[in-house]
């Protein structure tokens, strides 16, 4: 099943967006009131040239300190390479522009793998003379290294640490900071779950890797390893259960489809019974007459 990757970042930016801020962009979340914040509905874009529809991530409608005025947080989520991705951007903030007509602060997150080097700018110039400089703010997050984020009681750091720099073997203790961070920031389940389900999506443990984790958390001291293990075990009962709740599901689409094959079979059985041709039930039932003549001799 293919990941919903914007879909998983609007809803973890959305619901730690001040924290998003403060941890990637001090010097803005220092000039807004989080006071004054409006999550605004998604704006859908058709690019008639290349003939795509592109939906706008997260729109925030909020103010800045001791300012009346309204302004437009826009954030983007790119989780692949694309050369054309900041002409995209000055697109999306033009028409957002016309629309609102206030101040808008661009930001895009790159999440993709790639280790490249992302323009942020978008311009058109001529040799008499530039006509136009866009400039938006980005958020590189393969290029920052985990290990300069473990010490931030930041919600969205820990989330967010399994799609920054790291290698391979580094997978375990990556995710045992994770945990060390979640117990830390004392956060209410569902937030946890939300946090912790993030990260997972992203950073996948081998069965081996697993039971190191559970070694070396069980090596933590009493107390951080009682609250780790705990948000380990709520984590995957949770898991169990939905998993359960999609299995009963799946359980009664297969129980009716196999209930109405199961019925099918038998009328046809009943019409053949009374005479009826192969050429008269397929047409009456609407099935191929091949499909009628393999169900009458099972």
């Amino acid at each position: 099943m293919a990941i919903d990757h914007d879909r998983l970042f609007k809803e973890l930016i959305q619901t730690f967006f001040e924290e998003f801020l403060l941890l990637f962009f001090p010097d803005m979340h220092e000039h807004i009131d989080f006071r004054h914040l409006s999550f605004l509905s998604e704006e859908l874009f058709t690019d008639v040239t290349a003939g795509e529809k592109y939906r706008v991530d997260l729109l925030v409608e909020t103010k800045l300190k001791g300012e009346n005025g309204l302004i437009i947080v826009h954030v983007e989520n790119q989780s692949y390479v694309q050369p054309s991705f900041p002409e995209r951007m000055f697109i999306y903030f033009s028409r957002l522009f016309e629309k609102y007509r206030t101040r808008i602060v661009p930001i895009a997150v790159f999440s993709h793998d790639a280790l490249r080097e992302e323009p942020s700018v978008f311009s058109i110039a001529f040799p008499f003379g530039d006509v136009l400089q866009f400039r938006f703010f980005p958020v590189e997050l393969r290029k920052k290294h985990w290990r300069d984020y473990i010490r931030h009681d930041n919600p969205i750091a820990a989330a967010l640490l399994g799609k920054m720099g790291y290698t391979e073997s580094e997978k375990v203790e990556l995710k045992k900071e994770c945990l060390r961070m979640l117990v830390r920031l004392e956060l209410d389940k569902a937030r946890q779950r939300l946090l912790l389900g993030f990260f997972e999506t992203y950073v996948k443990l081998s069965e081996e890797e697993e039971q190191q984790l559970q070694r070396e958390v069980k090596a933590m001291e009493t107390k951080e390893r009682e609250k780790v293990l705990e948000l380990i075990i709520s984590y995957e009962q949770k898991g169990r259960k939905e998993g359960l709740e999609e299995g009963i599901k799946r359980g009664i689409q297969q129980g009716i489809q196999q209930g109405m094959k199961q019925g099918m079979k038998q009328l046809i059985r009943n019409m053949a019974r009374k005479g009826m041709t192969v050429e008269d039930i397929a047409r009456l039932v609407d099935l191929p007459e091949e499909d009628v003549r393999g169900l009458l001799e099972k």
